[in-house]
């Protein structure tokens, strides 16, 4: 890996010593200059005063290739590239809870999230993170910033994740303005916990999942030959019939 070793990447993990585990990924550049971070710190620090176990993930520190959709993934459930997405990847498969943050750069997310949600295709085919708890946030200079939001819960809606209302904040010529709501983080980042341990239920959006996943069957039918385990596990799950 890239700029160092794996517990360069990982910053401000707390074990408070119960086991429910909350990541959280940054998709800014600017690493620990950023006010996107500041509010991603606030909601683990409310997540680990509830009891959970969290760390933060700096995309820029690790080295993930943009997808060339050569459909490798698709059929043999490996990736072309040799980089750092795996050990994110086996990350959020062992969380319980996962926070986005991004800033808003041109009316969206970073390119560097952009890159890391594309390689997440096949966890999204295959519905492997599946029945977690997700919450996002997002800054932004005067605007975007809850359409950012809102496409982060698309994508972790899409990888059959349930979310929390998220928070967005516009720092407009005040820079600082960006630290204010501390305690609405914080109050995410529990509400995030209790969530995940009360399996807190969203009709509306378990409805949502449900469509996607029907569709998605039908990937998972097509490539039953190259990968039959993963068919027997959706045949297990009541996912295909």
């Amino acid at each position: 890996m890239e700029r160092g070793a794996v517990q360069a990447m990982i910053q401000g993990m707390t074990r408070p010593g119960e086991d429910l585990r909350i990541l959280g990924i940054s998709g800014s550049p600017r690493e620990i200059r950023s006010r996107t971070r500041k509010l991603l710190q606030w909601v683990l620090a409310g997540a680990a005063a509830t009891g959970a176990e969290t760390e933060l993930v700096d995309l820029t520190s690790l080295r993930i290739e943009a997808c060339t959709a050569c459909e490798s993934c698709s059929l043999t459930g490996q990736c072309v590239h040799t980089d750092g997405f795996p050990f994110l990847y086996e990350r959020m498969a062992d969380a319980d809870g996962i926070v986005l943050g991004s800033p808003v750069y041109i009316d969206h997310v970073t390119g560097q999230m952009k890159v890391f949600i594309d390689r997440l295709a096949d966890a999204i085919h295959y519905q492997t993170l599946s029945g977690k708890y997700r919450c996002a946030v997002a800054t932004t200079w005067s605007s975007g910033g809850e359409e950012v939001v809102s496409y982060l819960n698309h994508v972790l809606n899409y990888l059959g994740i349930l979310t929390l209302e998220g928070i967005s904040v516009a720092t407009g010529n005040d820079p600082d303005s960006a630290f204010g709501p501390e305690e609405r983080s914080r109050n995410l980042g529990g509400m995030l916990t209790r969530a995940i341990r009360t399996r807190e239920q969203f009709p509306a959006q378990s409805a949502v999942i449900r469509e996607n996943r029907a569709f998605f069957a039908r990937i998972v039918e097509q490539n039953r030959d190259w990968r039959p385990d993963e068919y027997a596990e959706w045949v297990r799950k009541g996912w295909i019939t």
